[in-house]
């Protein structure tokens, strides 16, 4: 009897268990350190690096340049990005060295003599380039935090350049994709106008002189030594107004990270020029007061409550957001309780609100699919979200065969004109409007997350508009719906972002009731424009301190640890 009461009690703990850890998907887990990125190349120099004793910004400079070398479609050294950290002791902060308009950009730039925006001119060629920060942000994250020499930071990206990356299916269909788009950027043959296919293997020897020659010369070699000049006269002889002063004036920032609570969890993510932390501090606080738990993952009432609160924050962004060097933004404001409940009033589980009805908050964009993400921790309890891009895939698709890189498009992401939809349907407003030297808003999202005053986790994604929309649910996914960091970076992810009024939904990842459920409220469904909606990379840390990483299955991407 005692034997029979032992196994009942045992069964009715083990079924009350919400899915028992050894039943469900999860993800590499490692109890020292990992590195979770697109490319398997760059999770294994940034592991090695940590494995060598180095910390978590160690491996945050060389995957940065391992990327450029294995992931050119957005890794890079021609574009920028953002930095979110948080150090072991519970210090925080986050790096800006997202590119900037050159000196010579003016706000009319892209508009014709009848004002119209000129097509192609802010996305393909030399005019769309803005001055790169890259190779400015890994010196300086290596300058204030890194512990292994620099030469241990670059080589082996110069290795993994000279000899080369094996195409994967993905690559090769990405490649095959834009190829009509290289040809029409350059004037001559570039390294990938040839046929090439999964299982090939692209060496870069190009880049790696470039990568050589900044290991000898530092960071002055790519801003005003021979590599500097060199880019330059390329730019110049396509067309483009990119100078050597534009070059010897970049300067990255150092930046407060923008931090809220949801819960019991602490937000750390980036503030402007990036919209990422602001808006996603605008959408948890606006649906922190439901139920989600209870009303369940990707059900109708969710569904309702977040793509409402998606609505009003992108209105939001759209307005108000963009360099806070060149523009005041009302931060503090817009993610205060008091204006996001009143923000909030007019929704109802009734029916859709409708986004003509929805401007901006009373106190009013851009960003491309083909950005990349990488998220690390180390041993010694550091870790570091980190979101790069060029912008477009591979940037502008102006490639430089002399240097071995492609340069970004990024002054696509100004406002070309206020109220005019930029290549990825946002809408953008004056804030964010080009002048010289200003950097360009971004939906750029690195986030790390506290937990009781301890890592939680680290994460980001790409996808443009969508990037924040994805960190928010893979968020969601973990604290209110108990999903292992793999479950939760797989989830079938939706999107709104106030203009086009339509939620994005993964296609043929949603009940077709469901669908209909919330097209008899009022919402717009679409389901062809999105087929994928980010990449997530994360870390999370398990209650035993486990790290378990979540490598997004629909890219490339991959997650390495010891």
């Amino acid at each position: 009897m005692k034997r029979l009461l032992y196994t009942l009690l045992f069964f009715n703990l083990y079924v009350s268990c919400k899915n028992p850890i050894e039943t469900r998907n999860t993800g590499l887990i490692t109890k020292n350190a990992m590195a979770v990125s697109a490319r398997v190349e760059a999770s294994i120099i940034g592991n090695d690096i940590l494995k060598k004793g180095g910390n978590a910004f160690d491996a945050m400079a060389a995957m940065q340049l391992a990327l450029a070398v294995a992931y050119p479609y957005a890794g890079n050294i021609g574009g920028g990005g953002f930095m979110v950290y948080r150090k072991a002791n519970g210090d925080i902060g986050s790096l800006d060295y997202r590119e900037k308009a050159p000196l010579a950009a003016t706000k009319d730039m892209y508009l014709d003599k009848n004002g119209n925006v000129i097509p192609e001119k802010s996305t393909l060629g030399a005019m769309s380039v803005g001055v790169p920060g890259s190779v400015a942000g890994i010196f300086a994250v290596h300058e204030k935090f890194g512990s292994l020499p620099i030469e241990d930071i670059i080589k082996p990206s110069i290795n993994l350049a000279y000899k080369g990356v094996v195409v994967t299916k993905k690559q090769e269909a990405k490649i095959k994709r834009y190829q009509p788009f290289f040809l029409k950027a350059n004037k001559d043959s570039i390294l990938f106008n040839k046929v090439w296919k999964m299982g090939d293997t692209i060496k870069y020897p190009a880049l790696a002189k470039t990568l050589e020659r900044i290991l000898d010369h530092g960071k002055n070699e790519f801003y005003k030594g021979e590599t500097a000049k060199r880019l330059v006269n390329f730019i110049q002889e396509n067309g483009g107004i990119l100078t050597e002063e534009d070059l010897a004036k970049y300067t990255v920032k150092w930046r407060t990270p923008t931090t809220f609570m949801y819960d019991d969890l602490k937000i750390i993510s980036m503030s402007p020029p990036s919209s990422g932390g602001v808006c996603l501090a605008q959408i948890m606080t606006m649906i922190e007061p439901y139920d989600l738990d209870n009303f369940g993952h990707n059900s109708v009432k969710s569904i309702q409550v977040i793509t409402e609160a998606e609505r009003r924050a992108y209105a939001d962004r759209s307005f108000y957001l963009g360099d806070p060097d060149f523009v005041n933004i009302p931060g503090e404001t817009l993610i205060s309780k008091t204006y996001l409940n009143d923000r909030m009033s007019t929704f109802s589980f009734e029916k859709a609100t409708v986004s003509s009805d929805v401007s901006h908050g009373n106190v009013q964009v851009v960003e491309s699919n083909e950005t990349t993400h990488y998220s690390i921790v180390d041993p010694f309890g550091n870790a570091v979200s980190v979101t790069t891009t060029i912008n477009g895939a591979y940037g502008s698709k102006l490639y430089c065969s002399d240097l071995g890189f492609f340069l970004n498009n990024e002054m696509d992401d100004f406002s070309s004109k206020p109220g005019i939809p930029n290549m990825f349907g946002l809408i953008g407003g004056d804030a964010n409007s080009i002048l010289p030297e200003k950097r360009m808003l971004s939906a750029m999202t690195p986030t790390i997350v506290e937990k009781n005053g301890k890592l939680f986790m680290t994460l980001g994604t790409p996808g443009g508009s969508t990037i924040i929309t994805s960190v928010l649910q893979t968020i969601l996914n973990v604290h209110e719906y108990n999903m292992t960091m793999q479950e939760a970076v797989n989830a079938p992810r939706f999107h709104h972002q106030w203009l086009p009024d339509e939620i994005r939904m993964e296609p043929n990842s949603f009940d077709t009731t469901l669908i209909f459920q919330l097209e008899k409220l009022g919402y717009t469904i679409n389901e062809k424009d999105s087929p994928v909606i980010g990449k997530v990379d994360g870390i999370l840390v398990l209650d035993d301190e486990l790290l378990e990483g979540g490598a997004d299955h629909r890219g490339d991407d991959a997650a390495v640890g010891f």
